[in-house]
């Protein structure tokens, strides 16, 4: 069985995303990985290439900005990728995202009997979402819990939104949430892990593939990101990937000034997170996929 990795990029070098360290961390499971490498001002495709891996191929895109409506442009550049992509199961992963070696075997596994079950069209991820340093997650509905990354490459499934999540196109350009088994292996969410300054940079930069905006309206409007505006947070016990930790012990520079004050949460959170913790039951969760045993 033939596994592909994918994934799309832009300016991942001024927006400090931990990109090398998301595609690498993939590399040893798949036997090709295929960039959709936008138009980058900042070097990013030529960083790809210096690395000179044998399994990654480039696709160099230009993003086109009539789709920059709630993020839609994000979809059509996984699906590039996507449709690149040759082997029988496609592993999605973005470029502040990062699996771990641990769970090489689990996912191996999982796949291999996925594969000899024809309900199931993906598996799902859970996900710790790293904020501020990385020695705190973000917890309770504030945050999503998980999410399909790897799904079997048929071609009517398209990346979906602003490339969340996936569909399945129907013969009348309908489209269905994907089958996707739960599996135990997670992503490491690092998108809240920035300087306050860059994250706040990247905050503004998005809101142009969200709203039509252009990149000379938002550069003068950039504050550092305050990374109080969160529920609550709970210390980090477990180890990081084993690829992450050069890069976690550069930027400790940074991230030891972190002093994590959390807001007052919603009497309506107060709730639901505590039943939650109780229960593992989240009230009302949005699932972008039907999920299946």
């Amino acid at each position: 069985m033939k596994l592909s990795g994918f994934t799309f990029v832009k300016n991942a070098i001024k927006y400090a995303y931990p990109l090398k360290e998301s595609i690498y961390s993939v590399l040893p499971l798949v036997d090709e990985f295929i960039i959709a490498a936008g138009d980058s001002d900042d070097g990013t495709t030529e960083l790809i290439k210096s690395w000179n891996e044998p399994k990654i191929k480039i696709i160099e895109t230009i993003w086109d900005k009539s789709r920059n409506v709630d993020g839609w442009i994000y979809a059509d550049q996984t699906n590039i990728a996507l449709r690149a992509c040759t082997g029988d199961w496609c592993f999605y992963i973005q470029a502040d995202e990062v699996i771990n070696e641990l769970d090489f075997r689990l996912i191996k596994s999982e796949i291999e009997s996925a594969n000899k079950n024809q309900e199931i069209e993906a598996l799902l991820f859970r996900y710790i979402h790293f904020y501020g340093s990385y020695e705190f997650v973000g917890i309770g509905r504030q945050w999503y819990r998980r999410e399909i990354r790897l799904i079997k490459n048929i071609p009517n499934i398209v990346s979906w939104g602003d490339a969340q999540g996936f569909r399945y196109k129907l013969k009348d350009d309908n489209v269905r949430k994907l089958n996707a088994k739960q599996i135990e292996a997670k992503i490491y969410h690092y998108g809240w892990v920035r300087p306050p300054k860059v994250q706040g940079m990247k905050l503004k930069n998005i809101e142009q593939y969200y709203h039509a905006k252009e990149q000379g309206q938002l550069e003068e409007q950039v504050i550092e990101f305050d990374y109080q505006d969160v529920y609550e947070l709970k210390k980090f016990e477990d180890k990081h990937p084993q690829i992450m930790l050069e890069r976690i012990e550069k930027d400790y520079s940074w991230t030891k000034f972190f002093i994590p004050k959390p807001k007052s949460k919603p009497l309506k959170h107060k709730i639901t997170d505590s039943i939650e913790k109780a229960t593992g039951w989240r009230i009302g969760e949005y699932k972008d996929f039907i999920e299946v045993k």
